[in-house]
C-alpha cells in the first residue's frame, strides 16, 4: 500500500536534522569546558535530553492509554505502543550515557544510588509491558490490558524524576539544590544553559519525528493484522 510521508513529517524531519546538527556543534564547540570534570561533562547534554524524552514518552503512552480506554479506537493503542517503544530506547540511552559519565566522576560504571535504582525499575516495568502484550493473542484484549498496564506503569516515572529530591543521593540535580553528598554537581554558566536548552529542543523534535514514523508503521502493521484475522474467520 503506497502511503507517502506527509508534508508535516518531512518538515519535522528537516527541523530535527538541522537542530541536532546545531546542538552537536554547541555541545562540542560553543559550551565551555567544565573546570573540574573536563570533556566528560559534555555527555551531560545528551544524558539529560535522553532521560527527559524517555519520561515524556511514557507520559504520552499513558495519555494514549486513557484515550483508548475512553474511545476503544485502535489508533490510540498504536500510539501507546509506539511511545513505550521509543521511550525505552531513550531511557536506555540515558542509562548508558550516565554510566559513561559516572566512570570518571564516580570511579565506577554503576552504583546502587536511588536514581539509578528507580530508573532501572522504570525500564523493567516497561519491558514487562511488551511481555504482557506478547502473551495475548486477541487484539482488543491486548490493547485493553496494555492500556491499563501503561497507566499503572506511569507511577514509576515521577518516582524516578523525584528520586534525587526525595532521597539521599550522590546523583547531581540539574535544576535545584543538590544534596551535600552529590558527586559531579556543577553550576551552569549562561552558555551551558543555552546549550542544554538547544539540546533539549533538538532531541524533542527528533523524538516527534521518530514517534510519527513509528506510529505510521504501527498503523500499517495493525491493518495487516486485521486483514489476517478476517481471512481466518
Amino acid at each position: 500500500m503506497n502511503n507517502p510521508r506527509p508534508v508535516g513529517l518531512r518538515v519535522v524531519e528537516a527541523l530535527a536534522a538541522v537542530s541536532m546538527a546545531v546542538a552537536l556543534w554547541m555541545v562540542l564547540a560553543y559550551a565551555p569546558m567544565e573546570r573540574t570534570m573536563g570533556i566528560v561533562q559534555k555527555v551531560f547534554y545528551f544524558h539529560v535530553a535522553a532521560n527527559w524524552l524517555g519520561m515524556l514518552s511514557f507520559i504520552v503512552a499513558a495519555v494514549a492509554a486513557v484515550a483508548y480506554l475512553a474511545t476503544r479506537r485502535r489508533k490510540w493503542d498504536v500510539l501507546e505502543v509506539a511511545a513505550v517503544e521509543i521511550g525505552l530506547v531513550f531511557a536506555l540511552i540515558g542509562v548508558v550515557s550516565g554510566s559513561i559519565w559516572a566512570r570518571p566522576i564516580w570511579n565506577t560504571w554503576w552504583t546502587w544510588d536511588p536514581r539509578l535504582i528507580t530508573v532501572t525499575i522504570m525500564l523493567l516495568v516497561y519491558v514487562a509491558y511488551f511481555m504482557l502484550r506478547r502473551g495475548l493473542d486477541d487484539p482488543d484484549r491486548r490493547a485493553r490490558f496494555g492500556a491499563v498496564y501503561a497507566l499503572v506503569g506511569l507511577v514509576s516515572v515521577p518516582l524516578t524524576f523525584f528520586s534525587v529530591r526525595l532521597y539521599r543521593t550522590i546523583h547531581p540535580v540539574v535544576v535545584g539544590k543538590n544534596e551535600a553528598g552529590a558527586q559531579g554537581a556543577f553550576d551552569m554558566v549562561a552558555d551551558m544553559r543555552t546549550t542544554l536548552f538547544v539540546s533539549l529542543f533538538a532531541f524533542t523534535v527528533l523524538y516527534v519525528a521518530l514517534l510519527w514514523h513509528r506510529y505510521r508503521l504501527g498503523r500499517a502493521a495493525d491493518e495487516l493484522e486485521a486483514q489476517r484475522l478476517r481471512l481466518m474467520e
